[in-house]
């Protein structure tokens, strides 16, 4: 991608450490690409954190300006006339799988910081290339692995922490029923749009993420297996999985399971992990994220968000009293809050970057390398 190599100018590269402007107070101008769902969401998370949407460009200019409208952007814009604006100094990418790529790297070669949605690229080899990109530009990259950001995501990573010994066993799973019928259909489903993998690379990308940033251990090896409900959707035929079953090995000798589906009936957003070390177990359901379940052999408890029981990092992202529920939206208010501090110049440890969505790619490459060849593939 010849946009790669291009130099990239840092915005504050003018100004030496005491000439440097302040800017913790003023609000950020972003650019949105993309006007679906995604694209509310981001656009709402973008206004938390007192910041603009100053445009947004879309497949089209009519879904530009209806979106544009929703959405709050300041201009509806083309994707070349966004990426070109000097006034825009941070893009999120919320188009199809495919383009993400090379969106970011446009973006990043414009000297703009960028936030993308996973994948970071529909191949690993692609992945690798953007996390090179990220690595060479010095700009803030983040991917939204936004389960991260519920307060007891924390609390589980703080107390596992605290806990002594290795994780011996992980039961994962990520369920939903969107595509159940033959009749549903989204352009997810098409492996030139939406990338090789679908269940896995679409969701499992975001188990694996918290079950790694939660134990703080790595996936060193798998076993998958992958199914298909419907051959054919919509008269074409399917090339990407509706589910997925691993058998996993941690890097501290634990093992575990994940099993992810887009075909479970009943099941909308329900993603689970179970984490067990020797003193206790820890359950975080994402449907019910006010509460985490721990789990000993004397003695169970259910803890409720509450503050005032949390350590630093959960009480951090509870941004109401106990009580009051906080959720998906919340979450990803936080990760993008995050991110536009990191612009800033804060400090913020835990937001996901192109490193994190490098890591989903090698770990959704091993799962399509296993299923494909019915073997145990290790991960680098």
């Amino acid at each position: 991608m010849t946009t790669m190599s291009r130099p990239v100018t840092l915005p504050a590269a003018a100004h030496s450490a005491e000439e440097a402007p302040d800017r913790r107070a003023e609000p950020l101008r972003a650019g949105i690409l993309g006007g679906g769902f995604m694209g509310d969401v981001h656009g709402r998370a973008i206004r938390a954190a007192r910041s603009v949407v100053a445009g947004l460009a879309s497949s089209t200019p009519e879904s530009t300006a209806v979106a544009a409208s929703r959405i709050g952007a300041e201009r509806a814009l083309t994707p070349d006339e966004l990426l070109a604006d000097p006034s825009i100094e941070v893009v999120h990418v919320c188009t199809p799988n495919a383009t993400h790529a090379e969106y970011a790297a446009r973006a990043l070669a414009a000297g703009k910081h960028v936030v993308c949605e996973k994948p970071i690229g529909t191949t690993l080899a692609e992945a690798e290339r953007m996390a090179e990109a990220a690595r060479a530009s010095g700009l803030v990259t983040a991917v939204p692995f936004v389960n991260r950001f519920h307060p007891l995501t924390r609390e589980a990573r703080d107390r596992l922490a605290e806990d002594p010994g290795a994780v011996t066993t992980v039961l994962g799973s990520y369920l939903q029923d969107w595509l159940l019928e033959q009749g549903d259909d989204d352009w997810r489903v098409d492996a030139t749009t939406g990338g090789p993998s679908r269940a896995f690379g679409d969701i499992g990308s975001h188990l694996v993420d918290l079950l790694e940033f939660t134990t703080g251990e790595r996936i060193v090896s798998l076993r998958a297996v992958t199914g298909r409900l419907h051959a054919t959707r919509a008269g074409r035929a399917v090339a990407t999985e509706d589910t997925v079953a691993a058998v996993i090995t941690l890097s501290g000798g634990g093992i575990g399971t994940l099993t992810v589906s887009q075909v479970a009936p009943g099941r909308k957003n329900a993603l689970a992990l179970e984490i067990a070390k020797p003193t206790a177990s820890y359950r975080f359901e994402q449907e019910d994220p006010e509460v985490l379940w721990v789990g000993r052999r004397r003695g169970s408890e259910l803890l409720l968000r509450d503050p005032d029981q949390l350590h630093a990092d959960g009480r951090r992202l509870s941004i109401v009293p106990a009580g009051h529920a906080l959720g998906y939206q919340n979450a990803f208010d936080a990760f993008v809050a995050d991110a536009y501090a990191v612009i800033r110049g804060e400090q913020r440890p835990g937001l996901p970057t192109f490193e994190d969505g490098l890591r989903a790619a090698r770990v959704t490459d091993a799962v399509l390398a296993s299923a494909r060849e019915a073997r145990d593939v290790p991960i680098p």
